[in-house]
């Protein structure tokens, strides 16, 4: 089958800026003269209100502090780390774009369901699969080393799946956007070959936090984040199912607004490298003054999915949840 031919040209001026900032929750934009924006970069997430530019006239922008600046591509490129190419596509098929001509853009389907009052349009970002896998050994020896109880695995949908497709030969992890719908399998390579995690093309892991629909379905205002999948898992099995999983370590405007509308206190318990540290530091810094956020300290060089239950439950008794 031919691959469909993306014209840049027409997506740059189908697809507006504005809107696309609006999908990313980039809602703190002020207008200083017609036409133009300026306010904290969305991109590297930096806290000086002068930084970054927007001119809705030219659909164009420009970051003074770390740089970036361009098109309506070069934006979702540098915000999802992927190439101009993949921006395009990833534009054309969330905003419906004609290929090869430029149009009026159709709405995204709507969904039937009321959604929370967390949610918004940010979900049009990945929408749901139109498929399940079948036959996913949550049992398999890979789990049971990362300490995963088969319980855990049935609880979450993890396991290996010999099948055929893209996760063929993988630990597939099925991801959930915040209202529950399945958007995406993660594959965990088991023999070295890369990539380690395999995700499929288009999916935009600045939308979503893993298990949030869970978490978010709990009476509790006190959630737990962490960085990946596994470490996610561990603290739920340890007894702390209010947990929520950057996967990775940026916490994106449409990830905080769904943080933020529905918890009232946040801990942050990243991974005890350097990468980890920063992390915490830089997210601590982008929360102040907008919700009680706090900490705790993982172990130098360890990760919570490397702790036993004991030691996250000992981290996580230690953080006072409630200050009056």
């Amino acid at each position: 089958m031919a691959t469909e031919w993306i014209d840049f040209r027409v997506v740059k001026t189908s697809v507006s800026l504005a809107e696309v900032l609006r999908r990313y929750g980039v809602d703190w934009l002020r207008s200083r003269r017609p036409g133009q924006l300026q306010g904290r970069c969305p991109i590297h997430r930096g806290r000086r209100e002068d930084a970054f530019h927007v001119s809705l006239g030219k659909n164009a922008f420009q970051c003074f502090a770390c740089q970036a600046h361009g098109n309506v591509l070069d934006f979702v490129a540098a915000m999802e780390a992927c190439s101009v190419r993949e921006a395009a596509g990833l534009l054309a098929r969330r905003f419906s774009v004609a290929a090869g001509r430029a149009g009026n853009l159709s709405a995204a389907p709507a969904v039937a369901a009321e959604k929370p009052n967390w949610l918004g349009k940010n979900e049009g970002w990945n929408p749901p699969l139109s498929f399940t896998l079948r036959g996913i050994d949550g049992a398999h020896p890979y789990l049971r080393a990362r300490g995963i109880a088969t319980e855990t695995a049935a609880r979450f949908g993890v396991g290996f799946y010999a099948g055929p497709g893209l996760m063929s030969g993988r630990v597939v992890i099925p991801i959930h956007d915040g209202g529950g719908r399945l958007v995406a399998y993660a594959g965990r390579a088991l023999d070295g070959v890369p990539p380690k995690y395999r995700l499929p093309t288009g999916f935009v892991k600045s939308q979503v936090l893993f298990n949030f629909h869970r978490a978010a379905a709990s009476e509790q205002e006190v959630v737990t984040m962490v960085e990946g999948y596994f470490d996610c898992m561990k603290v739920h099995q340890a007894g702390f199912p209010c947990v929520v999983a950057l996967m990775g370590t940026g916490l994106f405007p449409a990830t905080e607004s769904l943080l933020r509308k529905r918890f009232g206190k946040i801990i942050l318990m990243l991974d005890g490298d350097e990468a980890g540290r920063q992390a915490t530091a830089r997210i601590r810094d982008q929360l102040a003054g907008k919700c009680w956020v706090d900490n705790v300290s993982v172990p130098p060089g360890r990760q919570p999915d490397q702790l036993s239950s004991v030691e996250i439950a000992a981290l996580l008794a230690g953080v006072p949840l409630w200050r009056g």
